[in-house]
């Protein structure tokens, strides 16, 4: 089995993989790194599998960190984790500065390339909403990198005196009939239109 870690801003990922398909999937608040829950979490996921590997796409250096000191001290298996160096030859880079492309972004080229053929555009909604461009010849290119909507709607609760944090949900209207029905609108509707011009 492999262990797959895909270490987020908001949340880490975990999956145990055999060879054909992932046969377990869990996932804890990144922020668990930065106490020894992390490792506990790992170690009960893990349980008794036999781990040949530890394959790991972070975007948080400092759970990276303490991710790859977990597996040197738990497991007896190799470590592999995604960057610029190591992408190719799953993907070249036909980018000014390879080193500044985050490893998920590089992850999503590669899985859309892999699963749908070039030219293509992997869209990740996540804490960020990330665009990342693979041309014809199958080389990742570049892309966009806009705010998640739940970036957006923290955003006004956080910075205003008075606008609640709100539940998304639908939003049947076009003029809202309360401050979270109206900023409801805003986010939905208002992130789809983001979402449908950059495409």
């Amino acid at each position: 089995m492999i262990l797959l870690l895909d270490i987020g801003n908001t949340h880490t990922h975990l999956g145990l993989a055999s060879p054909r398909r992932v046969v377990k999937r869990a996932e804890f608040p990144t922020a668990d790194w930065r106490s020894h829950r992390a490792a506990g979490r790992l170690a009960g996921f893990v349980g008794r599998a036999c781990l040949e590997g530890v394959s790991a796409c972070s975007v948080v250096p400092a759970a990276t960190v303490r991710a790859r000191r977990w597996a040197a001290r738990s497991v007896a298996a190799p470590w592999f984790e995604l960057t610029a160096g190591s992408a190719s030859p799953a993907i070249a880079l036909h980018y000014p500065r390879p080193e500044t492309v985050g490893p998920d972004r590089l992850s999503n080229a590669i899985a859309a390339r892999h699963l749908h053929g070039s030219p293509c555009v992997a869209i990740d909604f996540g804490t960020a909403v990330t665009f990342d461009a693979v041309d014809a010849r199958g080389a990742f290119i570049g892309g966009i990198i806009a705010p998640g909507i739940s970036l957006l709607t923290d955003y006004l609760h956080e910075r205003t005196a008075l606008l609640p944090r709100i539940r998304l949900g639908p939003a049947p209207r076009a003029i809202g009939r309360s401050t979270e029905e109206a900023m409801r609108i805003a986010a939905v509707h208002g992130f789809a239109g983001m979402m449908r011009e950059l495409i």
